[in-house]
């Protein structure tokens, strides 16, 4: 009778490791799982933040109002000016795949940007004049 109370005994233990094992490692698949989200959002966050920097930058560099296109270089983003009218500009910055456009107008021969901040979506009707040169 001794014997069959530390059998059962022993096997209780062993299923409360075998169960405390599962759990274990499901919750480490969970934990690598939202790890993995939150290292995408940060990245896209850091993007998304070089991005507005581009822009910002962009904006109080002296353009000319010559060429149709202009653009300008800095670390691993884009700025270009779009001239689309004789009045009307358009300000793109991007990284990789991300653009941000801000528009503007020309007043007294100088560019004037919209007050309103920038747009995560193009302004225009035709969307090939949204993209950087």
């Amino acid at each position: 009778m001794n014997r069959q109370r530390g059998m059962s005994s022993l096997a209780l233990v062993l299923l409360l490791l075998v169960l405390g094992t599962l759990i274990l490692t499901g919750l480490n698949q969970q934990l690598t799982t939202f790890s993995t989200l939150v290292g995408d959002e940060s990245r896209s966050l850091q993007q998304q933040a070089s991005v507005q920097s581009a822009l910002e930058w962009g904006r109080v560099q002296d353009w000319s109002s010559e060429p149709q296109i202009q653009c300008k270089k800095a670390s691993s983003w884009r700025v270009c000016l779009r001239l689309l009218s004789e009045k009307d500009v358009l300000l793109i910055a991007g990284v990789n795949d991300l653009l941000l456009w801000r528009t503007g107008e020309i007043i007294d021969g100088k560019i004037r940007f919209s007050p309103h901040g920038w747009s995560d979506f193009c302004p225009l009707k035709g969307s090939v004049l949204c993209l950087l040169p």
